[in-house]
């Protein structure tokens, strides 16, 4: 999986990258399948921004996240993206389910 963590008006610190790959831990616990991540770090006078681009195979899932400090904005872009994921891996189970479903019902 590629990690990317770039800033915007501001310089990305060895913290704030630490703070990020800690975080991504979690991604990568529950799906394997995640090709890459793109964070991008920005401030705007005093609101700090952190936005994220997960790029799964077949899909991608984006959030944006603002707050007054930017591990805040960090830690709430993250969490928006786990239940992203969680919804999307729902979704395919369904949906995989209701396949096999409807292929045990056309045998009988």
């Amino acid at each position: 999986m590629q990690f990317q963590l770039s800033g915007q008006k501001i310089e990305v610190t060895p913290a704030l990258r630490s703070h990020a790959e800690a975080k991504l831990d979690r991604l990568t616990r529950l799906d394997d399948r995640i090709v890459s991540l793109n964070i991008v770090l920005s401030v705007n006078k005093l609101q700090q921004c952190a936005e994220g681009t997960l790029n799964l195979a077949g899909k991608t899932l984006h959030t944006k996240a603002t707050e007054n400090d930017m591990y805040v904005s960090i830690d709430k872009m993250f969490d928006t993206l786990v239940t992203q994921l969680r919804r999307y891996r729902e979704k395919l189970c369904d949906k995989h389910q209701n396949e096999v479903y409807e292929v045990r019902q056309a045998t009988m």
